[in-house]
């Protein structure tokens, strides 16, 4: 009988072999998966036998499906979104931002926040959850994207079908937001990322030749949403904080500019204030 521990290593072999970045841990992930145990429990669990369906879902992540539609979901710090085709896949780094979003409304009863560029819910949805008390509300214009976050989100946070760069969207919110957050589409047009980036849906990756398309665009959204005082976190690429930066500096609203970093050390947020 061909066991478990066999079929990790075979399976952690042919995901090196396709240079995936991280094959041994995509391996037991998927079969952690198929089983219905963490991870840790594979080790007492060696001489099993391969539960049905791993051949076939390793197969695909050695074709480079991202592992994250394999399994059909991604995890985002204590949730686990619904993901697949048509929607971009949450990223670890963004969970600094959620967490920034978080400890920055501490001190705030009741608080009104809103997620720009959703996509799967996934800040919006960490915030409802740590904050059930807060008013949230969720912009995505992509009617793929749409269909995930309506599964992620908690039923009281407002889902927008809209164009975060039309200053006219969320009237009702308009100067009443004590936080307002976004994972925009930031990353340069470039045929040379990881297969995977590929996969997630281009208007939600790329955003021109810059990457600052949408954020440049959004930022007058930001300063009509938020009250005096209220707040600002936008996940940018790692090669742009400076830009970022100076277009929320030029446009005159906002103060208390700062650069967050993610857990690798790496510039990956601007936060600011409205003055």
């Amino acid at each position: 009988m061909r066991t478990l521990s066999q079929a990790l290593a075979e399976a952690t072999a042919a995901l090196s072999d396709a240079a995936v970045a991280s094959p041994a841990n995509d391996a037991r992930l998927i079969a952690a998966h198929l089983l219905g145990v963490d991870t840790m429990q594979l080790f007492l669990r060696g001489g099993d036998p391969v539960p049905g369906g791993f051949a076939e879902m390793v197969a695909r992540r050695v074709r480079r499906e991202p592992l994250q539609h394999i399994l059909g979901v991604a995890p985002f710090g204590p949730l686990d979104l619904v993901v697949g085709p048509g929607v971009f896949i949450p990223r670890p780094e963004t969970e600094v931002l959620a967490d920034w979003a978080v400890h920055g409304l501490a001190d705030i009863a009741r608080p009104q926040v809103v997620d720009l560029c959703t996509g799967s819910g996934a800040l919006a949805a960490y915030v409802a959850t740590e904050r059930p008390d807060a008013r949230v509300a969720a912009v995505e214009k992509q009617p793929s994207a749409l269909d995930y976050a309506r599964r992620n989100l908690p039923q009281w946070v407002e889902l927008v079908a809209g164009d975060v760069t039309d200053p006219a969207i969320l009237p009702q919110w308009q100067g009443k937001c004590d936080l307002v957050v976004s994972n925009p589409p930031y990353v340069p047009e470039t045929p040379e990322l990881d297969p995977e980036v590929y996969q997630d849906p281009p208007e939600a990756v790329f955003a021109g030749a810059s990457g600052m398309d949408v954020i440049v665009a959004m930022t007058e959204t930001i300063s009509r949403l938020l009250a005096a005082g209220g707040r600002f976190g936008v996940e940018h690429d790692d090669a742009t904080s400076a830009e970022v930066q100076e277009v929320f500096a030029d446009h005159g609203a906002f103060g208390d500019i700062a650069v967050l970093h993610d857990l690798t050390g790496r510039a990956r947020f601007v936060t600011g204030s409205k003055l």
